[in-house]
């Protein structure tokens, strides 16, 4: 196997699961590669960079797959009397960290940090602090001050970004002091669990579900992919049913013990049965629109940073919308849309041609419309000129995803989800003008945020094409609404 390194990421994945620490090592070939969380880079690159001028002057070490290379390099830098090192990296024994900054106050006293993008110090996090510091004591260092760095979403930001307010430092000293007895004997109970030949036995349970081994370990589980207890969507007693032998839908089923909209998945599955529509209640539903009636969809980004004035750290920023509309039941279809160029603040833009584009009074849908309407409260309290308006807006919208989630439409490929993604496809199979997955270059909501970040860098022809594809998702996005309308229509007639 050669030698086993230990880094911070391996310490926090024994604390949760040592038995991930062995498959990693021994197995990695069963891991489900889809199952894996995806972080985003862009967000937190850019909060990590500007952290680090947080100390003034520094030198970066760079990276590399050999972890000789980045020691040798961080060595050259302490002996040159670095005062502030950014990516140093320390070895002992079989562990390894790589610091976000390291201050040297004298040859062997240093503070080092841990920057993280998020706005506050989520689980793992000091976890990944203490690991950092048992592997500095342990090369012989005296850490002065341990600390976390996160992003203070409180900060709104007014003119030039002044990164001092953005960030918070909270030193975290004393329990990585207090935690360094106890790592070094975790550390070498795991470096035993991960170097053992035969393999653990440990089963599977509900909270390993989004681990990429997780069909892997799971001994119970039909490896045909064949839904189990784990594809109910909501329910809390999945592990308890699991350990108690009841994994299959008809296991739960004859078992009598779920109701509701669970008892609804399984019974619609195993009997394969057609739509379930209450037809009473959608009718009720379907009398609370009006025309004219438009469908409206946003397209936002998040960045860390914030951008723009009156912007906070992650806030929402609509920077496009895509609107269909009808003048009367089964007229022609309109179409309007907006997309900001890359560079300023689009939210201007985007308010007033929302009004222009939509008049007062009149019936407004989107699918999850808590998001339209927090987006169209951000425009109307950032805009006091516009603000009746968009209001009046808010005040009309209706949401299209109400009868997918109260159950009044629902369907077996549905599996128990009510997201437009599961929900258009489930009433228009194999339809290829209904299909995300057709789409050029942007087929999600992440995409077309990282379409339009990338932006800012596109010009030409390039960037000409990336708009197009935002254009033609965010088209189909609301395209899809007036789609589930028509068949909510036609399921009460």
């Amino acid at each position: 196997m050669g030698t086993y390194t230990f880094s911070k990421y391996d310490y926090c994945k024994g604390l949760v699961c040592p038995k991930k620490l062995w498959l990693d090592r021994h197995k990695p070939q069963e891991a489900d590669k889809s199952r894996e969380e995806v972080s985003s880079i862009f967000a937190g690159n850019s909060a990590k960079n500007l952290a680090l001028t947080l100390w003034g002057k520094f030198v970066k070490v760079p990276f590399s797959e050999d972890l000789a290379e980045m020691t040798f390099a961080t060595g050259q830098f302490l002996k040159s009397g670095e005062k502030n090192i950014a990516g140093a990296t320390f070895c002992y024994k079989e562990a390894f960290c790589r610091i976000d900054m390291l201050c040297l106050l004298s040859s062997k006293e240093i503070e080092f940090y841990l920057i993280k993008n998020t706005v506050s110090i989520k689980c793992g996090a000091e976890d990944e602090l203490d690991f950092q510091y048992y592997v500095l004591t342990e090369c012989g260092f005296v850490v002065r001050k341990a600390c976390i760095v996160y992003v203070n979403n409180r900060y709104v930001r007014q003119g030039e970004l002044e990164k001092e307010k953005l960030f918070v430092v909270k030193d975290c000293t004393d329990r990585a002091c207090a935690k360094y007895g106890e790592l070094a004997k975790s550390l070498q109970a795991f470096k035993v669990y991960a170097s053992t030949i035969d393999e653990p036995e440990q089963e599977a349970e509900y909270m390993c579900k989004s681990c990429e081994y997780f069909r892997y370990c799971d001994k119970k589980l039909p490896k045909d992919g064949c839904a189990t207890v784990f594809d109910i969507v909501n329910l809390k007693k999945a592990s308890d049913l699991y350990q108690a032998g009841l994994v299959s839908f008809r296991q739960l089923y004859d078992a009598g013990l779920l109701k509701g909209n669970q008892l609804q998945q399984v019974e619609v599955e195993l009997n394969n049965l057609p739509p379930q529509i209450k037809k009473k209640e959608l009718k009720e539903f379907l009398k609370t629109l009006s025309y004219p009636i438009y469908f409206l969809d946003f397209e936002s980004f998040n960045p860390v940073v914030p951008l723009y004035d009156n912007s906070k750290p992650y806030q929402q920023i609509v920077f496009q919308y895509s609107l269909h509309y009808q003048k009367r039941a089964g007229g022609k279809l309109w179409h309007k849309e907006f997309l900001a160029m890359p560079g300023a603040d689009p939210r201007r833009q985007v308010a007033e041609q929302l009004c222009k584009d939509i008049p007062k009074d009149t019936c407004t849908t989107a699918y999850n419309m808590s998001f339209e309407k927090a987006q169209i409260r951000d425009l109307a309290n950032l805009y006091p000129d516009l603000y009746d308006h968009l209001m009046n807006i808010h005040d009309n919208i209706r949401d299209l995803m109400i009868p997918f989630r109260q159950r009044m439409y629902y369907t077996k490929e549905m599996a128990g989800y009510y997201s437009i993604k599961v929900v258009l496809p489930a009433l228009y199979p194999n339809d290829p003008n209904l299909d995300y997955n057709k789409l050029e270059g942007v087929h999600n909501g992440g995409e077309a945020s990282s379409a339009f970040l990338a932006m800012q860098n596109m010009k030409g022809k390039e960037l000409e094409s990336k708009r197009a594809q935002l254009l033609k998702y965010c088209c189909l996005d609301t395209l899809a609404m007036v789609k589930v309308l028509e068949k909510l229509r036609e399921a009460v007639l």
